[in-house]
């Protein structure tokens, strides 16, 4: 391994160093302040799991497949972003268990949607994994709404706008936010 790839832990051995995540080409825009948060394409699988239940850590990798060692990098970076933490601390490594903080709960509409626009790619009798009602079974098409109004926001009708501390760069591309009538 190129001693460049190495950084040192605590004065301690040699510690394969950690790629830093995507950063946002202009900080102030919250699409890419939540690619920075989210991180690595495996959170979405991790927190999929622990929203499904599946919260030890011998779940989680038996079904993604991830070796040990991986994972357990993995999820401490997920603990550390204030997306999980850990329940029960004190059990052994390979029994640990996660839970869903706040900030990680707010990305199950993100999974939800995002699973469900891949799947319009798909055939329906592709998909190898549907969103249904628990209670009747009937498939669901989720959307994205108004909180207000419950109005669909994937409509000409709404479109960003700058907010009150936007940089040059926001400013340039958005319009103000227009008056209320």
């Amino acid at each position: 391994m190129s001693s460049d790839l190495l950084s040192t832990v605590d004065g301690g051995r040699a510690q394969p160093a950690r790629p830093a995540g995507p950063k946002a080409r202009i900080p102030d825009c919250p699409l890419a302040r939540t690619v920075e948060a989210v991180g690595p394409w495996w959170t979405l699988e991790i927190l999929h799991e622990v929203f499904d239940g599946h919260d030890r850590f011998a779940d989680i990798r038996h079904n993604l497949e991830t070796p040990a060692d991986v994972l357990r990098d993995r999820l401490a970076d997920l603990v550390a972003r204030g997306l999980l933490e850990t329940a029960d601390e004190t059990a052994d490594p390979q029994e640990r268990a996660y839970r869903l903080t706040e900030s990680g709960r707010a990305l199950r509409p993100l999974i939800l949607v995002m699973a469900a626009w891949g799947n319009r790619l798909l055939a329906p009798e592709d998909r190898s994994l549907v969103l249904v009602d628990a209670e009747t079974g009937a498939e669901a098409d989720p959307v994205v709404v108004d909180r207000l109004t419950g109005r669909r926001l994937d409509t000409p009708g709404f479109v960003f706008a700058r907010g009150p501390r936007a940089s040059a760069q926001i400013s340039a591309r958005y319009p103000e936010v227009p008056a209320r009538h």
